[in-house]
């Protein structure tokens, strides 16, 4: 597992302004990974799909979901649709 440290940038805070990342931990959490292995990017490649692909997740917009249960509902949808009707081109291609 690799954990982030984020803290204060130093600089006044803004409206949409990200945390800066200090550094990070690397810490196994099941049998003995290599170093170079561990990485977070298959799962920040999957929070940007579901963020880039439900307009739920951006409170700014329509689709925000002000109810639990459709919240919810168009997760499951979403991820129904990423893992079993999507054409993956890299491999059909």
């Amino acid at each position: 597992m690799l954990i982030k440290l984020y803290g204060d940038s130093g600089e006044p805070e803004k409206r949409y302004s990200p945390a800066q990342c200090n550094g990070s931990i690397k810490r196994p959490i099941h049998g003995k990974p290599e170093e170079k292995h561990v990485s977070t990017s298959y799962v920040e490649r999957q929070n940007l799909t579901m963020r880039m692909g439900m307009r739920r997740f951006t409170r700014l917009t329509n689709g925000f979901s002000k109810k639990v249960e459709n919240h919810v509902a168009a997760v499951s949808l979403h991820f129904m649709h990423y893992n079993f009707v999507r054409i993956l081109t890299r491999l059909c291609g």
